[in-house]
């Protein structure tokens, strides 16, 4: 596997978890290399790559293998505003304070 020479080592190692993590769930699933690459509409050295978490491999081909595994729900979590934490905490500072009414000029516009 190449490894950019940007790519931080935490990215790296989260790839090549889920590229564990993917071939660990095709061969619970009993599906081989063969059939994976014939449903996803990949190249058996595709799937090889995206089992090993070659960075070079793109994230439409990531999206058919868990498609595959029936598994896509978890990418479309995967950056889920629910799950960020630390977008949240940047929001939660950013809060008011206090909060105030607006300043009324017209009394007529009341809805009472």
């Amino acid at each position: 596997m190449k490894i950019p020479a940007n790519l931080p080592i935490p990215a790296i190692r989260a790839l090549q978890k889920l590229g564990k993590d993917i071939n660990d769930a095709r061969r619970r699933r009993r599906v081989t290399l063969n059939l994976m690459a014939e449903r996803a509409g990949l190249s058996r050295a595709t799937i090889a790559k995206i089992e090993k978490g070659d960075s070079t491999t793109s994230i439409g081909g990531y999206a058919a293998v868990l498609f595959v595994l029936g598994m896509t729900e978890r990418l479309a979590d995967l950056v889920d505003a629910t799950h960020d934490l630390m977008g949240r905490q940047l929001v939660d500072e950013k809060l008011p304070q206090r909060v105030r009414l607006p300043n009324r000029k017209n009394k007529g516009d009341d809805y009472e």
